[in-house]
């Protein structure tokens, strides 16, 4: 009878504990969406890796032409001259997968221009909504963007558009 009613008892403490916490969810990905800092600096990424891919393509081109016309020179060459046009080549073919990994790789040069042109736009939303969260004492907020999965959430809950309010933007 005492387990019981200590068990009873518990199951009381933790439920009330449960419903005393408060939290909230926002969606980064629409908050970023709406921000012109975010935008411009998507923008000039995009062309950064326009620009960087046509570079690329170009060599790959000059690649290709090599390839075409030593294939039909090869039956004329020596062996030595086959072995020399090849190892250009290959050495070309090197250069250009040094480039890509260069460029677009882990940790490469997209990575990171990413990293200064949309990192502190990201910091300042973070930022926004630590800001919420202590003024308005929530336990946690949740981002329903990426990552995490929400099966159901209510629209109530989610405090997207006060991050946007706090962070000027309409």
């Amino acid at each position: 009878m005492k387990k019981v009613l200590f068990i009873g008892a518990l199951l009381c403490t933790l439920s009330g504990a449960a419903s005393a916490q408060r939290y909230a969810i926002v969606d980064t990905k629409y908050i970023l969406e709406r921000m012109t800092e975010y935008k411009e600096a998507q923008k000039k990424l995009d062309q950064i890796s326009e620009q960087w891919q046509k570079e690329i393509d170009d060599k790959q081109g000059a690649l290709d032409k090599m390839y075409k016309d030593y294939e039909g020179e090869q039956v004329m060459l020596s062996n030595e001259l086959k072995k020399k046009r090849e190892d250009e080549i290959f050495i070309k073919e090197k250069e250009i997968r040094d480039l890509q990994r260069k460029r677009f790789g882990f940790e490469g040069d997209l990575f990171k221009r990413r990293q200064d042109l949309v990192k502190p736009v990201q910091d300042k939303v973070y930022n926004a909504i630590q800001k919420i969260a202590s003024a308005r004492l929530y336990d946690f907020i949740l981002d329903k963007s990426e990552g995490i999965t929400v099966i159901f959430a209510d629209p109530k809950l989610d405090k997207s558009e006060d991050v946007l309010k706090e962070l000027g933007v309409k």
